[in-house]
């Protein structure tokens, strides 16, 4: 069992503060974990518990890499991510990382590779640049087909997210966490420090710091101060079955992918089947009443990209799929900042689509955070939207 995440005694410089933290996904039970290790009486609340369906921290995998082109400050979250989670493997006797590595697949523009790469670096990072022809050799699963640059990170693989919610939950609710499961009703008014949060069931919850780190309802529940920069949009993704006995196409011997061109593809060769999904944001999206049935025309496209990309499985069976949503900021930075008008209310989303991954390192700056001990990077505070233009889509991209 590893220092950073066991149980053994160490200082509790927070005993006795009462914090309640607002959403159980990456962000929020990650935070609700440090927090009580550190001492706090921590409270955290979801609507529908941890790892639901509609919440962005759901599904079953995301990515975790730590290629972000030329925002290193994401490089470094993501070195200290993967650390914070191959401990929390070895501690807790799970699987919850699985190294694959992964390859970014470029045309004629890879500038963004080439900026991730001298990330990579310096962070100590490796990675190696593939000709296509080496690629086909070691990966012989892709059609290269104007591909001309490819980029593997060896670190990188997949996180199995809807059970390290509920794994990370149970954790903190052994290191004394109090679970609950009950809404915030719409909006949250504050005009000075808050005292207590009215709930949806008529209770009251009251503490000495609040974090709210609730997905995309953190633009309803805080309309003018978040508002329309946490905004909700609907993401299609796809299975799609592998031959039977294959192994080729399984993550014992194919890396986590991204197809960096006209659109952004990625994968992940998912338990559950061939994954994959177009990055593109979709269009806005109510993520507690909205509609969870794919389309037929994203099942048309992606089945298309399939037999295009990897051309042994042009005839592979449709499975399934899911509909989740992405919460991006309008530059994709994270939002984290304090309530203009209570100084004891905080904010933590805008982390789709790659928010998942940072969890435990987030976790830890943000109990830095809120209990004073940390700053929050320029980057990630709500004044930047007055004084900086929206980015490029691929700079944005997780």
């Amino acid at each position: 069992m590893t220092a950073a995440l066991s149980a053994v005694s160490k200082p509790r410089p927070h005993a006795g503060l009462r914090v309640a933290v607002i959403g159980a996904g990456a962000f929020g039970g990650w935070t609700a974990l440090h927090l009580a290790r550190q001492g706090a009486a921590v409270t955290l609340v979801d609507a529908w518990g941890p790892g639901h369906p509609r919440a962005s921290s759901g599904g079953e995998t995301r990515v975790i890499r730590a290629t972000y082109g030329t925002r290193r400050i994401y490089t470094t979250l993501a070195n200290r991510a993967l650390q914070l989670w191959r401990e929390a493997d070895a501690a807790w006797q799970t699987d919850l990382f699985r190294r694959t590595g992964a390859i970014w697949l470029f045309g004629a523009d890879d500038s963004f590779g080439r900026a991730s790469a001298d990330g990579l670096a310096a962070d100590g990072l490796p990675f190696e640049w593939l000709s296509p022809a080496d690629a086909a050799r070691r990966y012989p699963q892709f059609s290269y087909d104007g591909i001309q640059s490819v980029l593997f990170e060896p670190e990188a693989g997949f996180l199995h997210a809807r059970r390290a919610c509920a794994v990370v939950a149970e954790h903190a609710a052994a290191d004394g966490v109090t679970l609950r499961t009950a809404s915030v009703p719409s909006p949250v008014r504050a005009d000075g420090p808050l005292k207590q949060l009215a709930l949806a069931d008529g209770t009251t919850l009251e503490a000495d710091v609040y974090l709210f780190a609730c997905g995309p309802w953190l633009g309803s529940l805080f309309p003018d101060i978040i508002g329309s920069r946490v905004t909700p949009t609907r993401q299609e993704v796809f299975y799609f079955g592998r031959p039977a006995g294959d192994t080729l196409f399984h993550g014992s011997h194919m890396p986590v992918w991204v197809d960096f061109g006209e659109r952004l593809i990625y994968g992940i060769p998912d338990d559950r089947g061939f994954k994959l999904a177009d990055d593109t944001p979709g269009p806005a999206f109510d993520p507690t009443n909205g509609s969870r049935e794919l389309t037929r025309d994203g099942i048309e496209a992606a089945r298309a990209f399939v037999a295009r990309r990897f051309p042994a499985l042009k005839d592979a069976p449709f499975l399934g799929g899911e509909v989740c949503q992405y919460e991006a900021s309008p530059d994709s930075h994270f939002i984290v900042d304090q309530h203009p008008a209570a100084s004891n209310v905080w904010f933590a989303g805008g982390g789709s689509g790659h928010g998942f991954k940072m969890g435990p390192a987030m976790g830890e700056r943000l109990a830095g955070i809120v209990t004073g001990q940390a700053d929050v990077p320029r980057e990630w505070r709500l004044a930047r939207f007055d004084a900086q233009p929206d980015g490029g889509w691929e700079e944005k991209w997780s």
